[in-house]
């Protein structure tokens, strides 16, 4: 029988290994395949995601779809692109919000929800694991 301290020991050894893996693991910015956008920076990805600009490069305005809130990809996102953490997008949100600037992105419960909704609204973005891309949405950027 494994005592309580040991079993304590081992969950904290997998959880540390699944979030190293996760960290290995790059983040693909997605649109639909209709979508006139081939290819976004970093910069302008940040820029649709903060709230400062509402438009695609295309100049269609941009339909955001957001991972959960906290979930590792959520949170490799937002280091990754924004170079901010989730707990500094919720406040810059927050203060767009109640000041009427802007509208956040829309919260999904799942990588699939986010492909799905990228898949069907050609204005959308959104992002998801790279190892999720298929023919149904657009790669316009990778974050690793």
């Amino acid at each position: 029988m494994l005592n309580i301290s040991l079993c304590k020991r081992l969950a904290l050894g997998l959880t540390l290994a699944g979030a190293a893996t996760l960290a290995s693991a790059e983040v693909a910015v997605i649109v639909n395949p209709k979508s006139a956008t081939g290819s976004m920076t970093a910069e302008q990805v940040s820029a649709i995601f903060l709230g400062k600009v509402g438009t695609l490069p295309s100049g269609a305005t941009a339909a955001m779809a957001d991972q959960p809130e906290g979930s590792p990809v959520y949170e490799q996102f937002y280091g990754k692109v924004t170079g901010k953490t989730g707990a500094q997008v919720k406040a810059a949100w927050s203060r767009l919000t109640f000041s009427g600037k802007a509208t956040p992105p829309k919260p999904l419960a799942s990588s699939a929800e986010v492909k799905k909704f990228v898949a069907a609204n050609p204005d959308a973005i959104g992002y998801i694991e790279k190892s999720a891309v298929d023919g149904t949405v657009k790669s316009v950027l990778v974050a690793d």
